[in-house]
């Protein structure tokens, strides 16, 4: 009996069972290739040869480019002509102001990207940048002017501290930079005062002389006030120039003398108690000289000085010089040894600590010397004199 195994299969021919499914399955693999490379060929044609098609944004393409010769600007201009007219600078600035275009131009292409534009180039001398200009200097130099309300020998801005312009809104510069004057100095005169001083509390009265003398071109004057048996006696000592008073020297003494030097010559006031020299500015008087000048400067003009007028001077103390100006107060009547007189009233108020007040009335009675002087103190003491006789010297 035969196995199994022997048998042959039914409907499997031995041999031939799978031979042409294998080949159907190859010529089918064979044709789809052919196929796609017949469909990817005719593809590459199409592509290669289509134009492209538009696009709905604008397309960059990158190019090379190969500059011939480097760009040169072109050389700025030299300054035009005489003969050449040159255009105004407002027209330039408005052609340069123009307004921008209401649309924003298009981006440039890629091979005008890659170029910078060139600087501008200036076509004229408006257009050309300029370096900002330093402000201008102040070269010329202001009218010498009186400056209201500045002490004597005060610096105005045009003049330097050793040749200053006193002030004075009413007085008139000279070319020397003083007030302009006209001076005619009293008669030679030996003058008694009485009064009264306070000292604190006490009241105390006092007795003073002023004599004035004049021989050719030189004067001397003295003041000595007596008070309770004590004395104090102020001396000047000049000439009398086109200028009026010009002192040379001033003594003040109690106990001992002190003075105070006017070298002309050297400019400078120097002096005898070691302290340190003052410059010597235009119309400086002393304490005593500054009477008589008043007094000149009136008796050869009254008519130029009013209310309010400043008077400026540079006053000489035993160990100082300082600054101080006269104000011309108003007219009035002075009761004096049961008499009545006329005067003009000044006061020079202080221009630093310790200075005293000074109150002048000038008498056209006395050829304008001091009918009444009033000193107050920086503690508050005071002399108060009043003119009683008048001798000849």
């Amino acid at each position: 009996m035969a196995s199994n195994a022997d048998r042959p299969s039914k409907g499997r021919p031995p041999g031939r069972s799978l031979l042409p499914q294998v080949r159907a399955l190859a010529l089918l693999v064979l044709a789809v290739i052919a196929l796609h490379g017949a469909v990817l060929h005719g593809l590459a044609r199409a592509l290669s040869s289509a134009q492209p098609l538009a696009a709905t944004g604008p397309v960059f393409t990158a190019r090379t480019l190969v500059l011939e010769a480097p760009l040169q600007a072109d050389a700025p201009r030299t300054a035009p002509d005489a003969d050449q007219p040159v255009e105004p600078v407002q027209a330039a600035r408005q052609t340069q102001a123009l307004p921008a275009p209401a649309k924003a131009p298009m981006a440039p292409a890629p091979e005008q990207a890659v170029l910078a534009a060139p600087a501008a180039v200036p076509t004229s001398i408006q257009d050309a940048p300029q370096a900002a200009l330093p402000p201008p200097t102040m070269l010329a130099q202001r009218a010498v002017e009186p400056l209201p309300n500045a002490p004597a020998g005060a610096a105005s801005p045009n003049t330097s501290q050793a040749n200053p312009v006193p002030a004075g809104a009413t007085v008139r510069s000279v070319s020397a930079g003083q007030p302009d004057y006209d001076y005619l100095v009293p008669s030679p005169v030996r003058l008694k005062y009485k009064g009264s001083g306070t000292k604190g509390f006490l009241a105390l009265p006092v007795s003073a002389e002023l004599s004035w003398m004049r021989e050719g071109r030189s004067y001397d004057a003295r003041l000595e006030l007596g008070l309770l048996g004590f004395s104090r006696v102020q001396t000047s000592k000049g000439a009398v120039g086109p200028r009026g008073l010009e002192p040379l020297r001033f003594g003040d003494k109690t106990r001992s003398e002190e003075a105070a030097h006017f070298q002309r010559a050297k400019g400078i006031v120097s002096f005898s108690g070691n302290g340190p020299d003052a410059p010597l500015m235009p119309l400086a008087q002393d304490l005593l000289s500054v009477y008589v000048q008043l007094a000149s400067m009136w008796g050869a003009n009254p008519a130029r000085f009013s209310p309010g007028m400043l008077l400026p001077f540079q006053l000489v103390e035993k160990h100082r010089a300082g600054s101080r100006v006269f104000t011309v107060g108003a007219t009035e009547r002075l009761k004096v040894e049961g008499r009545e007189m006329v005067a003009i009233r000044l006061v020079c108020d202080p221009s630093a600590d310790y200075d005293n007040r000074v109150e002048v009335w000038l008498a056209p009675a006395l050829e304008y010397l001091p009918a009444r002087i009033r000193m107050t103190q920086a503690n508050g003491d005071e002399v108060d004199i009043f003119w009683s006789s008048s001798e000849k010297p």
